[in-house]
């Protein structure tokens, strides 16, 4: 197979680092009153920690880091919610020559099976509004609207 999800690891940072710029120049574009160039998109310790804490995983396409996954262990618990544990997507990004590839699928499919080898009760993310892409995608794959953040500016 071409695609392999894997642990990511130091000597990934380069690459992430690249993905994460183009990520955010996704984002300035569509919002340039919310999102502005910087220059750590991806703040080296945040990526070392999660790369010990083994939650940040690449996705390997004929042997070149083409996508990153981070992701976070969230426990749900209140007196009006039914307790959960999922899994957050903080951030999925594929480099753009290998969009269209199937890397997104590979890491929701990683995703379902860490979701059941862990036990864990769901997998949620959140999708900026002007990412049509994306968001089609991720229908597609069989995620549903659980809320909708709304602003007045």
């Amino acid at each position: 197979m071409k695609i392999q999800i894997r642990t990511a690891s130091i000597h990934d940072f380069p690459a992430v680092d690249a993905i994460m710029r183009q990520v955010q120049q996704l984002h300035i574009d569509w919002r340039p009153d919310i999102y502005r160039q910087s220059a750590t998109v991806l703040p080296i310790e945040v990526y070392e920690q999660a790369v010990r804490d083994q939650t940040f995983f690449v996705a390997e396409y004929e042997g070149r880091v083409a996508g990153i996954l981070f992701i976070m262990y969230r426990h749900v618990e209140s007196a009006t919610q039914v307790t959960r544990d999922v899994i957050y997507v903080d951030s999925m990004a594929v480099d753009q020559p290998y969009r269209q590839k199937g890397i997104g699928h590979a890491f929701f499919d990683f995703l379902k099976e860490l979701k059941a080898q862990k036990g864990l009760d769901g997998i949620e993310l959140q999708v900026n509004a002007r990412n049509e892409a994306a968001y089609k995608m991720y229908t597609n794959y069989g995620f549903t609207n659980k809320s909708i953040n709304m602003e007045l500016l």
